[in-house]
């Protein structure tokens, strides 16, 4: 059903270049949470668990294929997390489909495990992880060794799928720490301009044999229709996917989630405060609640910005991608929505994979 309300593409602090990094950060910390948060018996799960779970259903058997670059990764947000539950999903099903003697499912009751359980696991074995700037991409050349059996050994067959932070205005002191936490996710210390992205940092994938799945978590909303159009036609005409993840659409439920979020952010304050060791914490988001006047507000003018899945395919369809309206025709557009907060909040997908 369409939105009784029509897109406006309004006013949001947080876009702006005047608000100071010390808030913008405190209110990128309180989205990070949204996105990783579990509360117990109201939610089934992490909007962050959520995104994993549609890409591996979407993406399904060639997931291995992509290796998935943020372009809007901002201090570091879901990105860590979503890396970590989409490998532990991949190497719980790899290990319950070798335990069940089934080849190549996705699908298999577990039995018993052939090796490492998880692809964290393989990773440690000695997957190796770019460097922060300059990476190769991490590819191996080598050829698989087998076992005396013929059989391939699971620690050679499995690979983790790899995420790299971008951004426009990089992070790098927070996605230094990120990277540190997993070998498979890395980052571009220079900046990366979604709409015209450096040719070497695609090629450097694809020669390593991957295709590259562009991710816009809780970002696409920020771009008006033509510099979304301009990011839309160098996606096509660079990428091979893209993911569209919002927490919020244009209805009324939208708002209401916005409101708690800020409520929340007012009454954990003081907790994270004394976690955070940020006496400005508390100060920002309890003396003077800056902090979830911010993320209430910036939440309601974001579901007021957010396109549905016909809006997107509508800019897509004009960006005026190289190839027209034949490349255009090559890609396939899903989309969904999976609730993490009933009844009020969904995750809100699109993804677009080329033929």
């Amino acid at each position: 059903m369409a939105p009784a309300v029509p897109r406006f593409h309004l006013f949001e602090f947080n876009d702006q270049p005047w608000l100071p990094n010390f808030i913008r950060g405190k209110v990128q910390a309180g989205l990070t949470l949204a996105w990783i948060t579990k509360l117990p018996i109201i939610q089934s799960a992490s909007p962050a668990s959520i995104v994993a779970r549609v890409l591996d259903s979407q993406l399904g058997a060639s997931i291995r294929d992509y290796v998935f670059i943020d372009f809007c990764a901002g201090a570091g947000g879901p990105t860590a997390y979503i890396e970590k539950r989409l490998n532990q999903r991949l190497g719980e099903s790899k290990s319950a489909s070798n335990g069940s003697g089934a080849t190549g499912s996705r699908k298999g009751k577990p039995g018993p495990k052939s090796g490492p359980g998880s692809y964290a696991a393989v990773a440690a074995l000695g997957t190796p992880a770019e460097n922060g700037s300059s990476g190769s991409g991490g590819g191996s050349n080598s050829s698989p060794s087998t076992g005396s059996n013929g059989a391939t050994p699971v620690a050679s067959t499995l690979e983790p799928v790899r995420f790299v932070l971008t951004d426009l205005y990089p992070h790098e002191e927070n996605w230094r720490k990120v990277a540190a936490r997993s070998p498979n996710v890395t980052y571009v210390a220079e900046s990366v301009d979604a709409a015209n992205v450096p040719a070497e940092l695609v090629a450097r994938y694809k020669n390593d044999g991957k295709k590259v799945f562009r991710l816009f978590n809780l970002a696409f909303h920020h771009f008006d229709d033509p510099l979304a159009r301009l990011i839309l036609k160098n996606t096509v005409e660079t990428s091979d996917g893209f993911g569209i993840f919002e927490l919020q659409d244009r209805s009324f439920s939208s708002f209401l989630s916005c409101c708690i979020l800020g409520i929340a952010a007012f009454l954990f304050a003081p907790v994270y405060s004394w976690k955070w060791r940020s006496p400005a914490t508390l100060f920002l988001g309890w003396f003077i609640p800056v902090i979830p006047f911010i993320l209430t507000f910036d939440g309601w003018i974001s579901s007021l910005r957010t396109r549905t899945p016909e809006e997107v395919e509508a800019l897509l369809k004009s960006c005026g991608a190289e190839g027209g309206p034949a490349e255009l025709s090559r890609w396939e557009i899903k989309s969904g929505s999976e609730t993490h907060l009933w009844p009020l909040s969904s995750v809100n997908w699109i993804v677009c994979t080329r033929r």
